[in-house]
């Protein structure tokens, strides 16, 4: 069985990679969590190595998106195979 807390970690780095677009809005709705719930996991990221870039894309200081520069000490291609099982641990 995997850890909840460890799933929505990796489910959420699968949908910034997979989305165009990757802003909090656009992973709120691709995921259908809380904003809150979204910005504690990215906050918590770098703790496992992962590092991201906000890449600015608007007039407002805030307007943007994510990018994976490195998955640290998540493996992307075992994530990928794992998805139906990480999502069950919800």
């Amino acid at each position: 069985m995997l850890n909840p807390m460890f799933s929505r970690r990796v489910l959420l780095l699968l949908a910034i990679e997979r989305l165009e677009r990757p802003s909090v809005p656009a992973l709120m709705a691709d995921l259908g969590w809380p904003r809150r719930t979204i910005q504690d996991i990215i906050k918590a990221l770098p703790g496992f190595g992962v590092e991201l870039e906000f890449v600015e894309d608007g007039v407002r200081h805030n307007d943007g998106y994510y990018q994976i520069q490195n998955w640290g000490g998540i493996d992307r291609h075992w994530a990928k195979t794992q998805e139906v099982a990480l999502n069950a641990s919800l």
